[in-house]
């Protein structure tokens, strides 16, 4: 069945309230561990049945948020999922107490119900109506950027359109389409400002409604980190600062240098050569069919999944009017079908799409025969290492997309994931400072974000923009909206992709094994079991830390960037 033909209803939530009460009361009175086992099975059928619906309605809002039908049906999802919720934790307070749990954790392992305390401890009736407001306010963070419609060359361009503009090798366009994109961040900026204060705000009440002092411990949770805390979090960011932060300004100098500039203005920082960055040299459809060769030649699984995948048009990948910004993957449950978002655009982005968001799409597509949702995916942290790792294992198949220009891609890649480690950070830094001080005001938390892009990304010019200098730029990261704390997990799993690159080059095969297994695990167990489990070091080892980036580093080096640059 294709996506187009996923048939969708509004689930009855009345209807859906009276089986959970009827299946969690089996499941608390079930007399033998096959009978609560069988009610677990039960209670997981509810459960997809609802988020698939969830699913398709948010899928198709995303696809065209003037879509007043699915506007309507996303709506009706902010406002019932915190019910849902509500149902869901009755279970897993029952299944904490279940009187088989041995027999249910010698089937599933731990890990499920480290999740369903986690879940327990950030979340309680009372604080539904603030979960409501939450997701309305995330909602109209979305649906605000999907809005810009920017005058330039004589079209009406999206946020996405406008990005091929910003890598233009002529120095004045990029200057003008930076600007006319950023014009419409400041043009709303009260609009981003009120929507993010309310957000805080909304959070910290349910931080203390929950006995938390703030977000912070409930952002920890709701993310599911069971084996690291803020703590080891703060280290991992000074080893950045230590290790990373000096090498991205020497990788900013020979940028500079290879565009013949004395230095950086924020206009230049997305043109990695003079002569321009390698594009893809084909249509969209070109891109799909050559994506579906590469995966038909990494190995049969990845040929069977992309192969369902191009099959049941479980993508939307080209960006247009009215489509929400930025790229995703997620999962239909009840179809076992990974589906795939993002706005190609000509660039060497759409390459990226095709790796990361297809990384996830196979691991979920990997794990999809757990017979608890919890295992589908892992963790952020560790989901993350799927997306980006599938990046570097897509490295020998670029000729196919960049005729000629593959080691230009490849550099830029390698140098583009080093340099997003500093970000990473100062966003989860940010996010820290702003849930332990919700009292700031909108100008004092982009003060905040100043300080740290002078601490982490010392290079940035701004070049007098009055918006970017006074700390805007933040505002066009939705996970700071839309997910709380979801972004220390991207730097966490790169330090893990950065060793399958490394693995990669001296026996690509192995590694891609040790990669297939991880995808396999799915969410069964905890973001550090699973790096012990595929054979990786935790992120959180300095020493492992020091070495990657020296590895990375020296790589880097080594290649003749010049002669790219021809």
């Amino acid at each position: 069945m294709k996506f187009s033909e996923f048939p969708y209803e509004r689930p009855d939530i009345d209807a859906l309230r009276v089986r959970f009460e009827e299946t969690i009361r089996a499941f608390s009175e079930a007399t033998s561990a096959e009978a609560q086992l069988t009610a677990m099975r039960d209670i997981n059928t509810l459960r997809s049945g609802f988020d698939t619906m969830y699913q398709i309605a948010a899928i198709r809002f995303s696809i065209d948020t003037r879509d007043t039908f699915y506007a309507g049906e996303q709506a009706f999802f902010d406002e019932h999922a915190p019910q849902v919720e509500a149902f869901i934790s009755q279970y897993y307070q029952a299944l904490v107490k279940a009187t088989y749990r041995d027999a249910i954790e010698q089937k599933f392992g731990k890990q499920l119900f480290r999740i369903a305390e986690m879940q327990l401890r950030a979340f309680h009736p009372d604080i539904i109506p603030d979960l409501i407001a939450e997701n309305k306010l995330s909602t109209a963070y979305q649906e605000l950027i999907a809005s810009a419609l920017i005058p330039f060359d004589g079209e009406e361009r999206t946020l996405a359109e406008m990005v091929p503009y910003t890598r233009s090798v002529d120095r004045n366009m990029r200057m003008r389409a930076s600007a006319a994109r950023w014009q419409f961040f400041e043009t709303h900026a009260e609009r981003f400002d009120t929507l993010f204060d309310d957000l805080v705000k909304t959070r910290h009440r349910i931080a203390r409604a929950l006995g938390f002092d703030n977000f912070v411990a409930v952002g920890y949770l709701r993310m599911l980190r069971c084996d690291y805390d803020a703590g080891m979090v703060k280290g991992f960011r000074q080893q950045v600062l230590q290790h990373v932060v000096p090498l991205s300004a020497q990788l900013k100098n020979k940028q500079a240098k290879r565009l013949g500039l004395p230095s950086l203005k924020y206009f230049d920082e997305a043109l990695s050569f003079k002569t321009g960055n390698a594009t893809p040299k084909g249509s969209p459809e070109w891109i799909i069919e050559n994506g579906r060769a590469m995966y038909n030649e990494l190995s049969a699984e990845t040929a069977e999944f992309f192969g369902y995948m191009y099959d049941n048009e479980l993508m939307d990948l080209v960006a247009k009017k009215g489509k929400a910004g930025g790229g995703y993957c997620t999962y239909i449950s009840k179809h076992r079908a990974p589906f795939i978002f993002s706005n190609f655009n000509g660039t060497s982005g759409d390459i990226d799409v095709l790796t990361h968001e297809v990384g996830h799409a196979f691991q979920v597509y990997m794990s999809r025969g757990f017979e608890t949702p919890e295992y589908y995916w892992p963790t952020s942290d560790g989901a993350e290492i799927h997306s980006m790792s599938m990046e570097y294992f897509a490295y020998p198949w670029m000729d196919r997309f960049f005729n000629g220009e593959a080691d230009k891609y490849r550099y830029a890649h390698l140098v583009d994931s080093l340099m997003f480690l500093p970000y990473g950070v100062a966003v989860d830094a940010f996010q820290h400072i702003v849930y332990e001080q919700p009292d700031l005001s909108p100008k004092q938390r982009k003060a905040e974000w100043r300080k740290l892009e002078q601490q982490f990304l010392p290079h940035k010019d701004y070049d007098g923009h009055a918006f970017l200098e006074s700390g805007g730029f933040w505002q066009t990261q939705a996970h700071i909206y839309q997910s709380p704390f979801y972004y220390i997990d991207y730097t966490l799993a790169q330090m893990c992709a950065f060793q399958f690159w490394h693995k990669a080059q001296i026996d690509k095969d192995d590694a891609f094994t040790d990669y297939v297994k991880l995808c396999k695990a799915g969410g069964s167990k905890s973001f550090l079991e699973l790096v012990a489990y595929a054979g990786l070091q935790s992120p959180f080892d300095e020493t492992m830390f020091a070495s990657t980036i020296s590895k990375i580093g020296k790589y880097l080096t080594e290649v003749d960037d010049v002669a790219l640059n021809s």
